[in-house]
């Protein structure tokens, strides 16, 4: 039995570094790296089942094609590159390159994902992608337009705060190992607010839990903010010196006042009044905002709302006070950050067609033209379940002539391709990750054989460039050669410049990444246009159209005539036992995870005739679901709750009732400003 050091590449704040053991060429465990310092209790159970994952049955590892009656089958590997070869060789010739649309999602993260577009840029010599993101550029630009550039304190400088506010979030599931400095923070005397329209498992220790109506935390931020500012609970000295536009956001919301974010909200006044004393007088605060809040179509200046209050009273660049969203000084290898990479270039090359938004994904794919899309290439991602709309997104991918589908399971996606390509795990090929949470740069090394025939993407790639044509020296000066050596000459030669940092040093532990600061923004350096953090923002007006000031708009099914016909606001937050569509086809998820249901108050649902364990149909205007209820006073009146990552084969797929729009800034997707009506399902 061998040990290896490893991390979690998954699309999650945690990315653990964790021990794996091998044995016969197989996974065989998994446990903590306790020298961890930002998750040295262990993993979570997602990770647990990579043992499972690992070695599935159910695991795609071969090619398959789909056969007219629907069903898929094996083939080689030589029938599946001829033919996608052929298919790329034609809708070149007939239609142009960017006939074909390469979609790539945060299904696995590393540095050798960046070879992936290199082949379509340079390889096949273009094709058609997307811009945006579905999970967080909205709060991502609000915090770089507000303090320059998206980091945080290490994670562990949490159990310094005396003031911890979750804003949206529930770290007990999205963020599990938050809980660890944030309990001894309380332990040591902290105080803990929850804003949730959830009673979630982050709730239990809260001296105070605010349940606003969704999207309506920007009126709730700005009445505490002129709270702050006339009750003198502000850091005078910080925002003279470090502030940009004071004065025109004080005037500006000397309307927001209790009683008028209390009619919005539907927080009483009390409550709104004891959580600006709080935040006012108790110090260091930290303040933590969640990624589901950012989803809605006023969610970047909701962000910006937030940010006032860290602002005004001081707290940030000191241990125990910071503005905790998002923490990208692991990415020291990137040329571009989030969010700017998200978006698409002023002035297009004629190579690479960056049109598609990722929140309008069927829509967009549908509306192409000049050429018009014939064939999608899928890798790390299951858009068919994950992006807004999904009736949309699959009318999109029917449309097209042809689907290739890079996948280790058989997901919605794939099975709407044509052809289904194995994807490697996590296990089968060398790389390195950051983190936006934790400050470690990590080795995923390799530590077993692919199973059966699977192959690397990098593989995949350089095997179809020689179908197309290519010859070895041709591709060797673009892409990877195959084997090991070039994956480790390729990494060593990105870690030049950072002598801090090997393949060898990263292979017995995890390294904090260079230059880290661990107290964010502690030089008071903030690269914004004025050199200080910017309250007032005239890129945002130049750059968004929104007003340059931080203010509360409606989001837009907040409007009178949803509220009318779709009286419901349907949140889709995260849950532990999955990230988003991944894992939960596994049977030790399975066990936990149970059948999808739909949690109503007790109250909403009694208006209804619906009772625990009924089935409901839950529709708006882009779709309906009908499953199982679960009544609970854990949702706020007026809310339902569908956790995010259902497949349609589960019964679950919550974005079938989500719409393709886009957040007010940075490209993100609005699909949580989402509003429905609930019937008793009637057979």
């Amino acid at each position: 039995m061998e040990r290896y050091v490893t991390a979690c590449p998954r699309n999650c704040y945690s990315t653990c570094s964790f021990y794996v053991y091998t044995e016969n060429g197989k996974v065989i465990n998994v446990e903590p790296n306790p020298n961890f310092k930002a998750t040295p209790e262990g993993i979570c159970l997602k990770g647990l089942s990579y043992v499972e994952r690992a070695n599935s049955p159910d695991r795609i590892i071969y090619p398959h094609k789909k056969n007219s009656d629907g069903t898929f089958s094996r083939i080689t590997w030589d029938e599946a590159l001829n033919t996608i070869a052929d298919k790329l060789q034609y809708f070149k010739k007939e239609f142009g390159q960017q006939s074909v649309l390469f979609y790539a999602a945060s299904g696995m993260s590393g540095l050798l994902n960046d070879l992936s577009i290199k082949f379509w840029r340079e390889i096949y010599g273009g094709a058609t992608t997307v811009y945006g993101n579905l999970c967080w550029p909205a709060g991502l630009e609000a915090t770089r337009l507000t303090l320059g550039e998206n980091k945080h304190n290490v994670p562990w400088d949490l159990e310094n705060a005396k003031l911890i506010v979750l804003w949206g979030k529930n770290s007990a599931e999205s963020n599990i190992q938050e809980m660890i400095p944030l309990g001894k923070s309380l332990d040591n005397g902290g105080k803990l607010i929850v804003i949730d329209p959830r009673r979630t498992e982050s709730t239990q220790r809260a001296e105070l839990l605010v349940q606003p109506l969704p999207a309506t935390d920007g009126a709730l931020a700005l009445s505490i903010a002129n709270l702050l500012i006339a009750n003198d609970w502000i850091d005078h000295d910080f925002i003279s010196k470090h502030v940009y536009g004071f004065e025109d956001f004080k005037n500006s919301i000397q309307h927001c006042t209790t009683e008028w974010a209390s009619a919005i909200t539907g927080v009483p006044k009390d409550f709104i009044d004891k959580m600006a004393w709080m935040i006012g007088n108790i110090k260091p605060m930290t303040l933590i905002p969640g990624y589901g809040m950012q989803r809605y179509t006023n969610s970047g200046q909701t962000i910006r709302c937030l940010l006032t209050l860290s602002i005004l009273t001081g707290n940030i660049g000191k241990p125990g006070a910071c503005w905790h969203y998002a923490n990208l000084q692991s990415y020291v290898f990137d040329d571009l950050l989030e969010p700017l990479c998200y978006y698409p270039p002023q002035k297009p090359d004629g190579i690479i067609r960056r049109s598609i938004s990722t929140a309008k994904l069927g829509e967009d794919m549908l509306s192409q033209s000049n050429p018009p899309l014939k064939m999608i290439w899928v890798e790390r991602g299951n858009p068919i379940s994950q992006n807004p709309d999904t009736n949309k997104v699959l009318k999109a991918f029917k449309a097209l002539d042809f689907r290739v589908v890079v996948e280790q399971f058989f997901t919605d996606t794939a099975l709407e391709a044509d052809i289904v390509l194995p994807a490697k795990n996590m296990f089968e090929q060398t790389d390195i990750i950051g983190s936006y949470w934790n400050p470690y740069v990590q080795l995923r090394q390799k530590v077993v054989e692919p199973a059966g025939e699977v192959k690397p993407e990098t593989e995949i790639y350089y095997l179809l460039a020689l179908k197309l044509g290519f010859t070895r020296e041709q591709i060797d000066n673009i892409l990877l050669p195959l084997g090991d050596e070039a994956i480790n000459k390729f990494l060593s030669k990105k870690m030049e410049s950072f002598p801090a940092l090997s393949i060898e040093k990263l292979k017995t532990e995890p390294i904090l990444a260079p230059n880290l600061q661990d107290i964010a923004f502690s030089d008071y350096n903030f690269r914004t246009p004025s050199g200080k953090i910017e309250i007032k923002s005239i890129e945002a007006q130049d750059r968004w159209g929104v007003n340059p000031l931080p203010t509360f708009e409606k989001a837009r099914e907040a409007d009178i005539n949803f509220n009318k016909k779709y009286p419901f606001y349907l949140m889709s937050p995260n849950t532990k036992n999955r990230i988003h569509s991944q894992f939960n086809n596994l049977k030790i998820i399975k066990m936990i995870s149970g059948e999808p249901v739909i949690q109503i108050n007790f109250k909403d649902a009694k208006g209804r005739g619906i009772l625990d364990g009924d089935l409901v149909k839950v529709f708006n205007e882009r779709g309906e679901l009908v499953i199982k209820a679960e009544l609970t006073f854990q949702v706020r009146i007026g809310c339902v709750v569908i956790p995010n990552g259902w497949w349609r084969s589960q019964g679950g797929a919550v974005n079938i009732l989500s719409k393709g729009r886009e957040t007010d800034m940075g490209f993100g997707s609005a699909f949580h400003d989402n509003k429905v009506q609930i019937e008793k399902f009637k057979l």
